[in-house]
């Protein structure tokens, strides 16, 4: 690339932009927040003309009609996302500016296409040389192309016309759209050549996707309004909206190809490498750091804070792709907010924002950073280990990837990104399957990502009729949206309804909240779930028709299946209570539970596990409850006149003066078989049950032990499946179903019989190849040294052997190998004398490293493993002069 007339830094490219539109009597109007104001369709500011859209589609004035920005933009979530490829490309960014003029309704193409060329190539300007610059048009604009030819004096073979190339009509790279209907028009681009050094093609071209000619302007000329059935209609008043990449017209300026070689960039990377305490080498992680910082620190000046969810989760991404390039760089500790002060020199005068909000700004990625930092070390130690026996071009399992994103916080981003460098690609099916799952779990634990209940603060107490009535008139007597009140929540949209009365049963004693429907005149509201504030309760849900209003009259439904499962579970785990005290002790007390309509979960204390024998014991105590079919009796006592009765309180509960009392069951001696203190929705009668079926009983902590249940229909089904499972095998053993076991055994006996014979007979095979072994011992340095290779041996076969050979070389070295089921074992043992001049632990990582594989152990003796096969001779046949080189 030849040398431009003009070097200029990026700040000065910026101000160039603005000195020269203000000449031509534009206003200069001061970049937008990346959080669009009132613009629910953008997750952030994404193009210079955001700001504007009002103006242009009519609905709003000012008091100009030439303006000219340079915006900040965000392109790292939602539609627009640039995210994956930050670091891996030449242009690709998170945070980057556009610079933009603006007509509104008066000057149209002719002026907009003279300002974008003396703009870029007058000697006062930038001075870009002519014969490098392309231009693009619509294929049938006419008036664009005759004054790219006539006015400015291009050559018909730089300005090149370009048909509807996405798919039908209109639809072009040269034809831009605010959306399916509305404002809309031809554009020019202005395209950049780089010169013959590079490839590409011409845009239009088959090779246009090449890095030669690069697009640096857009003029979009706003002249339709297109209608539903597609008809485009002029607009009274045609409007010009452009757009110029502040990042690559400054590398252009500045005799670069990537946009990363321009100053600011190469300030940044130099800086990070200053705080690390290591050298620049401008590698993709030195890239993401310095682009990252941008992002992140103009995301909090502008408000954005990390959390799960929203523009929150975006930026919490973007600051932990960043720690985690900084820490493939070197970064040992907190390193990213000691960079905010060089971005702040670099751009606190364009933008002062970062100047008043440096402190701030540091201290949240720092608070970030340290979250972030004490997960970050054990799940990269994870991913490592699954990517360690993945190969190049392999999948990593969407279990694995999830876990890292649920346990330790890695965002799918993340991990696609650290895969991807080892050419491994992620399973996403795999991924959403386990998201699906984990908000299923969510939801029947009555946890959501915003907690509503601490946000909403409700002075009316709630009637609740939920005891003895499913459905229920009533009357909207709060609104909420994201914690706050509101006047209206339309379809789609998320919130929290508070009713005068109502049937729904509140997340409480375990039991999670129910599910329904709340409909109005004019809207239905789907609840998700149900919750307690203070005395009101509260309904959390989607609109999903129509839209709902505070004060209006409301039908509160609550779904009559829901409640009939998770009745009967919760009454079941009283039985179970009761079972377990009963069999192993008072010494039982309840530590946690969890009851919804799919499965009970019971938490108690005990010391030791609950053995097979008992279990079946509990689980026909609470069956027999279940048949008795004894009435479930509830009455509200007081306090102590409850406790006097043997009321037990439920773990974790808070109790008025006046309780609810639950008994249920009956003891052979007539007294209760179970009375506890709850709230929660329960069957009438005990038989409503049905069955009662343990699925699985384990320790969750210290003293701590947790059965899980299952009750009705969903108890029969796992019955059934275990049912078709024995017949199966019954089927497979020719047998019957009580000879299984016992076929079973036999078989076991069988194979750990046949395996000690293949144990033995290995260790004869060992014992007579040491034999013949022993010839292939040669010297090196004076040191006797064995290298064999002995196939079909397993790694325990090939130790005996190891072991063999050196009692007969004493102080010698002995190296085998051996391929069985596909991989490799190898052993190498070292005489004590000579473990000062080479150890047997190098011997096995200097060998595993070219295998593909790992290994490790003691100075005279290791042993490892490893996958390449086919390399294995010429491993193996190296090993003498590897050896010859430490034995001196």
């Amino acid at each position: 690339m030849s040398q431009l007339k003009k070097n200029l830094q990026l700040h000065e490219v910026r101000q160039a932009f603005i000195d020269f539109f203000v000449s031509k009597n534009h206003t200069h109007v001061a970049s937008s927040s990346l959080i669009p104001h009132n613009d629910p369709t953008l997750l952030f500011t994404n193009a210079g003309m955001n700001q504007f859209k009002d103006t242009f589609l009519g609905l709003e004035k000012r008091n100009y009609n030439r303006a000219v920005t340079s915006q900040k933009c965000v392109r790292a979530g939602g539609k627009h996302n640039d995210l994956d490829n930050v670091g891996y490309t030449a242009r690709h960014h998170t945070f980057f500016e556009m610079l933009g003029n603006f007509s509104f309704g008066d000057y149209f193409k002719e002026n907009a296409i003279k300002f974008a060329w003396e703009f870029l190539t007058a000697d006062d300007w930038l001075a870009l040389p002519k014969d490098r610059l392309y231009v693009t048009v619509y294929h049938t604009d006419d008036e664009a192309y005759d004054i790219w030819h006539n006015t400015i004096g291009l050559t018909p073979d730089r300005i090149i016309r370009i048909g509807d190339n996405k798919g039908g009509l209109y639809q072009s790279d040269n034809f831009w759209a605010m959306g399916d209907t509305g404002p809309c028009g031809p554009c020019s681009e202005i395209f950049y050549d780089y010169g013959d050094s590079m490839e590409g093609g011409l845009p239009g071209t088959p090779e246009e996707d090449g890095d030669r000619y690069v697009e640096v302007w857009n003029c979009v000329f706003m002249q339709f309004n297109r209608q539903k059935d597609g008809t485009l209609e002029p607009l009274p008043k045609p409007s010009v909206d452009t757009g110029m990449g502040l990042e690559r017209i400054s590398s252009i300026m500045q005799g670069k190809f990537g946009n990363y070689e321009v100053d600011l960039f190469v300030k940044l990377m130099d800086f990070t490498a200053q705080v690390i305490g290591v050298d620049s080498t401008y590698e993709p992680s030195f890239k993401v750091v310095a682009d990252h910082i941008r992002a992140v620190s103009f995301l909090i000046a502008d408000g954005v804070r990390p959390s799960n969810e929203g523009r929150g989760y975006v930026l919490r991404r973007i600051i932990r792709r960043a720690v985690r390039h900084g820490n493939k760089l070197g970064a040992t500790e907190n390193f990213f907010y000691k960079i905010v002060p060089a971005l702040v020199r670099e751009m606190g005068e364009a933008y002062p924002e970062l100047v008043t909000k440096q402190d701030e700004i540091a201290a949240v990625i720092l608070k970030e950073e340290e979250q972030f930092a004490k997960t970050l070390a054990q799940g990269l130690r994870l991913l490592s280990s699954e990517l360690e026996v993945l190969n190049d071009g392999d999948i990593l399992s969407g279990e694995t990837v999830f876990k890292l994103y649920d346990t330790y916080g890695f965002p799918v981003d993340l991990t696609s990104d650290i895969a991807r460098e080892r050419g491994i690609s992620i399973d996403d099916t795999g991924f959403d399957a386990c998201m699906q799952e984990q908000r299923q779990r969510a939801r029947d634990a009555g946890k959501f990502d915003l907690d509503y209940t601490a946000a909403i603060k409700v002075n009316t107490p709630t009637e609740f009729t939920g005891y003895s009535l499913y459905h229920q008139q009533s009357s909207i007597v709060g609104l909420y949206q994201d914690g706050k009140q509101t006047d209206c929540l339309k379809e789609g949209e998320e919130g929290v309804i508070v009713l005068s009365t109502t049937p729904f049963y509140a997340e409480s004693g375990g039991q999670v909240g129910e599910t329904g429907e709340i409909s109005t005149q004019s809207g239905v509201f789907a609840v998700e779930d149900t919750k307690k504030s203070g005395q009101a309760i509260i309904h959390y849900g989607t609109v999903k028709m129509g839209q709902i209003t505070p004060n209006q009259k409301a039908n509160a439904l609550v779904s009559s299946d829901v409640r009939h499962a998770s009745a009967k579970n919760h009454s079941a785990t009283h039985l179970l209570h009761a079972a377990l005290r009963t069999l192993l002790g008072n010494g039982v007390t309840q530590k946690g539970s969890l009851v919804s309509s799919d499965v009970l979960r019971f938490d108690f204390s005990h010391d030791s596990a609950v053995s097979d024998e008992e279990l079946v014991q509990i689980e026909r105590m609470v069956n027999e409850q279940i048949q008795k079919n004894t009435p479930v009796q509830t009455e509200l006592l007081d306090i102590d006149t409850a406790m006097k009765k043997g009321a037990m309180a439920l773990f974790g509960e808070k109790y008025g003066d006046i309780v609810r009392v639950l008994t249920m069951g009956e003891k052979e001696n007539k007294e209760a078989f179970s009375i506890e203190l709850c709230g929660g929705i329960h069957v009438h009668h005990t038989g409503e049950i049905g069955l009662f079926k343990i699925v699985s009983e384990q320790g969750i902590s210290a003293g701590v032990r947790r059965i899980e249940a299952l009750t009705g229909m969903g108890a029969l089904r796992y019955i059934q499946q275990g049912n078709q499972q024995l017949n199966i095998l019954a089927d497979q053993f020719k047998a019957k179903r009580h000879e299984i076991v016992d076929r079973v055994s036999q078989l076991a006996d069988k194979s750990r019989s046949l395996e000690k014979q293949l144990e033995r007979l290995n260790q004869k095979m060992a014992s007579l190849q040491a034999q013949s072994l022993t010839e292939n011992t040669k010297q090196i340095n004076g040191q006797k040294v064995l290298i064999a290779t002995i196939n079909g041996l397993d790694g325990k076969a090939l130790r005996t052997l190891s072991d063999d050979m050196k009692s007969k070389l004493h102080d010698g070295i002995v190296v085998l190998s051996s391929v069985h089921d596909d991989k490799i074992a190898i052993t190498a043992s070292v005489g004590k004398n000579l473990t000062g001049k080479v150890k047997a632990g190098d011997i096995i990582k200097h060998t595993t490293s070219q295998l593909g594989g790992k290994g490790g152990g003691k100075p005279d003796f290791a042993q490892g493993g490893a996958t390449d096969v086919e390399k294995l001779p010429q491993a193996m046949n190296a090993l003498s002069d590897w050896l010859a080189e430490q034995l001196v």
